[in-house]
């Protein structure tokens, strides 16, 4: 099953030229993928493991506006070692509006030390 979240457009999230302010696209982003995880039961509870942004990127398509509903989906598009790279593609019903990809490196839960994702998050991550 694809996980997916909605977001309505609110009035305060567009800028002068009635389009979404760039830097919300992030923080849509950070929600969907946080959300992702804790659905998939990675993040928090007795894990030992976190995960840190160390670069993300937006490319844009075209614009969404006051009260258009965007839709992210998110999926794991790159496996390393200690880090995954995180792909969200969000659109307004069929129109693409942004790709976003995420760099995160698993970490230690209280620590920056690197340490790659137990199986089950690997597992989960990739169905």
């Amino acid at each position: 099953m694809t996980f997916s979240i909605d977001f309505q457009i609110r009035y305060g999230e567009v800028d002068l030229q009635g389009v979404v302010f760039n830097a919300h696209y992030l923080a849509y982003v950070d929600h969907c993928v946080d959300q992702w995880l804790r659905s998939l039961d990675v993040l928090g509870g007795d894990s030992a493991w976190d995960i840190m942004v160390k670069k993300a990127s937006v490319e844009w398509f075209g614009p969404a506006g006051i009260g258009d509903v965007l839709t992210l989906r998110p999926r794991v598009s790159r496996w390393g070692n200690t880090s995954f790279d995180v792909t969200v593609d969000g659109a307004v019903g069929e129109r693409a509006v942004f790709q976003a990809v995420v760099l995160y490196v698993g970490v230690k839960l209280g620590t920056k030390e690197p340490t790659p994702p137990p199986d089950a998050v690997r597992a989960a991550l990739s169905g």
